[in-house]
């Protein structure tokens, strides 16, 4: 009895922690434009407005409150095995562009990519990254679908961006671990920074001096990255697309020296132009004028008798 009363109340909080409230205004990217430009093993980095989200984007400092993986539609996953797993964990069998996420009160979910048409997002793409590594990157994801979101990984986070002298610092080691000392499942923006470190694609590592090559990569606690990594990483090109865009430049075939519109190449160099309505119009005011000066002309003159 008490532990579905507490399960209840722990539902309660999250719902009031998740309600996404409507827009208060249209966001300043191009939802149409973004969805066809959008590639498989994208990072999808979404500003939020529900509290939870007001809560990361305090301790972070960065509007981005959310990540998602973008994994292209169903026929885009080539491994059947995969698309399985996929189309199972999919609430609507739909053929529609999917993200891989962690949510707050579902866990790692699949969703549409169109749930966010009205929210601010942004395009992180992983440059140079090879087609096989992109569809590991997919594969972790999607073998991750399923698992818990890691509440006390948002608490946790939040106290080791704390000062060191508000936070212990033998707390720094034992952050992110179980007491059995395993890494515990992840939030949206771990979940998707393990799955780039397993195919060895870089997003903060940290440099460290070698005497040998100068220079050593040392890969990240991947429970350490929060959204604003993948826009502040080097390794990853920002996409935008404005809803207005001054640089939007006119396509070349708009700037083509076309023939005047109705024309028609007809062959052996016979081309046909579209007849103007102009003329029609003239000639009809034209009979009109005349029937008029007829009538007035009629007036000048009696009446014929026999």
């Amino acid at each position: 009895m008490k532990s579905s009363l507490y399960q209840k109340l722990i539902n309660s909080m999250i719902q009031w922690f998740t309600k996404e409230p409507p827009p208060k205004e249209i966001p300043p990217c191009d939802f149409d434009r973004l969805k066809y430009e959008i590639r498989p093993g994208d990072v999808l980095l979404i500003e939020g407005q529900s509290r939870i989200s007001e809560i990361i984007r305090r301790f972070t400092q960065s509007p981005w409150t959310h990540a998602a993986l973008y994994v292209g539609r169903l026929h885009d996953i080539e491994d059947h095995d995969l698309r399985k797993i996929v189309v199972h964990h999919m609430k609507k069998k739909e053929n529609v562009r999917l993200v891989i996420e962690g949510m707050l009160d579902q866990g790692t979910v699949v969703t549409p990519l169109n749930n966010y048409r009205h929210n601010h997002i942004r395009i992180c793409r992983p440059i140079g990254i090879s087609p096989t590594d992109a569809e590991h990157v997919i594969a972790f994801t999607i073998k991750s679908l399923g698992q818990s979101y890691n509440i006390r990984q948002l608490f946790d986070l939040a106290r080791f961006l704390l000062p060191w002298s508000i936070l212990p610092r033998r707390w720094g080691s034992s952050l992110f671990h179980t007491s059995s000392g395993e890494p515990e499942s992840g939030v949206c923006s771990s979940l998707i920074a393990e799955a780039f470190l397993k195919a060895k694609f870089p997003i903060l590592p940290f440099l460290k001096p070698d005497e040998k090559a100068g220079i050593e990569l040392v890969q990240r606690n991947p429970h350490l990255y929060t959204p604003k990594d993948f826009d502040y990483s080097p390794y990853f090109e920002i996409i935008k697309y404005p809803l207005l865009s001054a640089e939007e430049v006119i396509p070349y075939y708009h700037r083509l020296p076309w023939a005047a519109e109705g024309s028609l190449y007809q062959g052996h160099g016979v081309v046909t132009k579209p007849h103007s309505p102009k003329k029609k119009k003239h000639f009809l005011s034209g009979l009109l004028s005349r029937r008029k000066d007829d009538e007035n002309n009629s007036d000048h003159f009696p009446p014929e008798t026999d």
